[in-house]
């Protein structure tokens, strides 16, 4: 059964996290609202007040009867039915629980550029945002990534991922948001990757899955910009 991802036809999002584990598994999905008439079809559904399960907002994805909405509860169901998750309970969980940090962490960059208020623009609270990038360079990403870090190394059959011996969607996200920071705060990230040498190489390890690194040559690939969750100002990177 065809999977169809609803979610910003030009932002990679939050909803990039989902096409990524999609992408890796070569599962077959539409994404609705790049397609014709598709960004029309999302709005009317969230609209639709005869929905079971609506969504708070995309992304969601629909499977048949199944509908389910927020980045980390999409992964969730998805983990196991794309063989991205570990096959125990405690696997699972872990896995979950990683993601729900790198959704931690995405929000936290987000804020860095709208501190006060999503509704103003990046223009109406620059001030705010340079002290927000401020400390969030020096001190969360380091923070975020040493964590991940941590889990690398402590992982009991090997260093090579975050859980177990296989990819999961928690290593796909991580590369995302590696990839997120390298794109919005390139010096510090720059400045201080040494530090974290096996989140690094997991990133790299990634990016050259056939799967992924076909992906991410094609045009289905989002370009990184500044209407999405890590976007680039040269102020902010110090």
């Amino acid at each position: 059964m065809t999977i169809e991802l609803y979610y910003w036809p030009s932002i990679q999002g939050r909803g990039e996290f989902v096409r990524l584990a999609l992408e890796a598994a070569g599962a077959a999905y539409v994404d609705v609202a790049r397609e014709p008439g598709g960004q029309a079809r999302m709005l009317k559904l969230m609209g639709d007040k005869g929905l079971p399960h609506p969504p708070f907002a995309p992304p969601f994805l629909v499977e048949g009867k199944i509908m389910v909405a927020q980045t980390t509860a999409i992964l969730l169901y998805l983990g196991p039915k794309l063989d991205l998750a570990p096959a125990d309970e405690a696997g699972r969980l872990f896995t979950h629980q990683l993601s729900l940090t790198l959704a931690d962490l995405t929000a936290e960059a987000h804020d860095t550029h709208h501190p006060i208020g999503v509704s103003l623009y990046y223009a109406d609270q620059r001030p705010e945002a340079l002290r927000r990038a401020s400390e969030f360079r020096e001190q969360r990403i380091p923070k975020f990534l040493g964590y991940f870090e941590r889990v690398m190394a402590a992982n009991p059959v090997g260093d090579t991922h975050l859980v177990g011996r296989a990819l999961t969607y928690a290593d796909l996200g991580l590369f995302q948001v590696v990839e997120g920071l390298r794109y919005a705060f390139p010096k510090a990230m720059q400045a201080r990757e040494r530090g974290w040498p096996r989140v690094i190489a997991l990133r790299d390890q990634v990016a050259a899955l056939p799967k992924v690194a076909a992906y991410l040559a094609s045009d289905r690939r989002i370009a990184f910009n500044t209407d999405g969750i890590f976007r680039h100002y040269a102020e902010l990177d110090g």
